[in-house]
């Protein structure tokens, strides 16, 4: 790599929420410049008015500062270098424009849509890949005059030199090499004036001084294009890195048209920002440790040479994994915020405290919280019938002398169990196993000793005397 400081970019449009695919594609960026210690540039690429919305810009800023992809210059952190949105960069795309007319290497083109798709039959017909024909490349003046004449608006070409290769390194795929003659002149400004993809994408990375570009690899036709671009403007082009695509659990591409799982809908159901760093920091890339990373470590742990080629696979499962390695390490204050939202407004601090110490390490989603409020503070939540069939097989005779043994030795399981096993000669899971599921309504979860002693010593007995075949009712 060059001496010169990192500085890469992400540019989505605003016309989706964000998927994990431009997630990740965000985060290895972010990651590459960060472990350089350079420069992550936000830009938004907004000039599709038809389908662009500030609602989806807004979520997809959300989502990347909850990421933790913060970046140095964009919106809301202007430099020099801005303005970071297309819609307000036309100036500087029409100047470009000038230059490469009055050069010779644009030029109008006034054939319609059908002409085009006629030229295009054609060629595939004859067995020759499709590309424009030509047909307005040398147009004289007075040829362009008269096809003004009749009210078309052209749209702007750029002229690609015939006979060349156009050849770059990618970061990911290696050598890549095309052939001018396959190209075709582009179109580089539509007939309504709007500037292509093509051309103000690689514009405004060379304009903001971006060195490297990681993307996705249904890019890579673009490459050629966008080096030869920026090759006749005299611009300096960045390297380019094109990332194998992430695939759906049907293995098709992500895609915010297809509705594959946004970013924004983890976050919705609880998903930790570390558990989806981490889970993206795999996702086609070798580099990372088998164990957690600390999303302020992960830069250290990016590297080029670890990304792979091959397509990866959205598992939910793998991500499920992360998102428990995460709420494992949320502390005090940042668990309370996560988990406030699914406990009862009416639950005073000191309950939802003790609830959250109970509970921690038994949760996935906040969610889950909501069986153990019933269970501390509610009715019972009626088990599984595979629990409910355990406490049936454990039968009356055992939860009348549980009741037994609770009256004797109160609420300290150590003292219960044994009283319990003298008993009923039960001992480990024969004598657990049932008493949990009639306390907690099922057979998993916290430790049962410090559940037994937060319950009301009446909800034990009343919950005892159920599973005895006594009904339920107090003292």
């Amino acid at each position: 790599m060059s001496s010169t400081p990192i500085t890469t970019r992400f540019a989505p449009s605003p016309t989706g929420r964000l998927h994990l695919g431009n997630a990740r594609t965000a985060l290895f960026n972010f990651l590459l410049a960060r472990g350089g210690r350079g420069r992550f540039v936000l830009r938004v690429e907004d000039t599709d008015a038809e389908r662009g919305s500030a609602g989806y810009l807004a979520s997809q800023l959300e989502d990347l500062r909850w990421l933790g992809c913060d970046w140095d210059a964009g919106p809301g952190v202007e430099d020099e270098h801005g303005p970071y949105r297309q819609s307000e960069r036309g100036g500087l795309y029409q100047a470009r424009y000038r230059v490469l007319e009055e050069r010779g290497l644009a030029y109008p083109c006034y054939c319609s849509p059908t002409e085009l798709e006629v030229s295009r039959r054609t060629q595939l017909a004859a067995g020759r890949p499709p590309r424009y024909a030509g047909t307005c490349r040398d147009l004289s003046p007075e040829d362009r005059a008269r096809r003004e004449a009749t009210g078309r608006r052209p749209t702007l070409r750029f002229r690609v030199p015939d006979g060349r290769r156009v050849e770059f390194d990618d970061l990911v795929r290696g050598p890549q090499s095309f052939a001018t003659d396959d190209i075709g002149d582009f179109v580089i400004r539509r007939a309504d004036g709007v500037p292509v993809f093509f051309f103000c994408n690689a514009l405004d990375d060379a304009l903001m001084g971006v060195t490297h570009v990681l993307r996705g690899e249904d890019h890579v036709a673009n490459t050629p294009r966008q080096l030869l671009l920026l090759e006749a403007l005299g611009l300096a082009a960045p390297a380019y890195g094109h990332l194998p695509l992430l695939l759906d659990a049907d293995g098709s591409p992500l895609s915010k048209r297809r509705g594959s799982v946004g970013v924004g809908e983890l976050r919705e159901r609880g998903f930790l920002a570390g558990a989806v760093s981490n889970y993206l920091l795999r996702l086609g890339h070798a580099g990372a440790p088998d164990g957690w990373v600390d999303p302020a470590a992960q830069p250290g742990c990016f590297a080029l040479d670890k990304v792979g080629r091959a397509p990866a696979h959205y598992d939910e499962v793998q991500l499920v994994h992360w998102q428990r390695e995460a709420v494992k390490r949320l502390d005090g204050p940042a668990f309370d915020a996560w988990l406030a939202p699914h406990l009862p407004a009416s639950l005073p601090p000191a309950e939802r405290r003790r609830l959250g110490a109970l509970i921690h390490h038994n949760l996935v989603f906040p969610e889950d919280a909501r069986h153990w409020v019933d269970v501390l503070f509610g009715a019972l939540p009626t088990p599984a019938p595979a629990d409910r069939q355990l406490v049936e097989e454990a039968g009356d005779a055992f939860f009348a002398e549980a009741l037994a043994a609770l009256e004797a030795t109160g609420p300290d399981l150590a003292a219960l169990a044994r009283e319990l096993r003298r008993r009923t000669g039960r001992k480990g899971a024969a004598l657990f196993m049932p008493l949990r599921v009639a306390l907690t309504g099922r057979r998993d979860g916290p430790e049962l000793a410090p559940l037994i002693a937060a319950l009301p010593a009446g909800t034990l007995r009343d919950r005892l005397r159920a599973c005895a075949g006594r009904g339920q009712g107090g003292d």
